[in-house]
């Protein structure tokens, strides 16, 4: 999965600006995939030369003029394409689990408060997905529904986890 999959699939649905489909990012995909502006323009740029997608300046009433995104018929095909592929093998980055493997190498303290602070953390990510959950519901399929349901099984399993450790100590 890249980045351009992504937005391809963004815009299949509708066309987009920039800013919009950050915030589908926002709103939907940030507790699996993330993107910065840094990153969303140059793709947008790159998928423009690429005839993938096309880009079209609306002027706006008192606002610099805004870029519309819409997918071609080849940015389509591509897209299907990415979705008859198998999925890829999910990569997990965490620097709390490189922290906490090499924990023996460090101070019980310091372990606690790493503990602590993930499951702050991670509490506070479970509650923001399921406000969006319950926000976009009526907007969901039932397989976005499922994507953000497995979301809040992953972050419950981890503080549940989080929370037996800190009460066992």
């Amino acid at each position: 999965m890249n980045i351009q999959d992504v937005i391809l699939g963004i815009l299949s649905e509708k066309p987009h600006s920039g800013y919009e489909i950050k915030r589908h990012f926002e709103e939907y995909f940030s507790f699996f995939f993330d993107a910065s502006y840094g990153t969303i323009y140059p793709t947008l740029s790159k998928m423009e030369k690429l005839n993938l997608i096309t880009k079209e300046s609306v002027r706006q009433e008192g606002k610099p003029d805004k870029n519309v995104f819409t997918i071609t018929s080849a940015g389509l095909d591509q897209f299907h394409a990415y979705l008859q592929s198998p999925a890829e093998k999910d990569v997990l980055r965490s620097d709390f689990f490189m922290h906490l493997y090499f924990g023996e190498k460090t101070d019980k303290e310091n372990i606690d408060n790493l503990l602590r602070q993930a499951l702050i953390e991670k509490q506070a990510m479970y509650d923001d997905l399921e406000q969006k959950l319950n926000q976009l519901d009526y907007k969901l399929s039932s397989y976005q529904k499922l994507c953000m349901e497995l979301g809040l099984v992953q972050y419950d399993a981890f503080i549940k986890k989080i929370q037996s450790v800190l009460e066992s100590k």
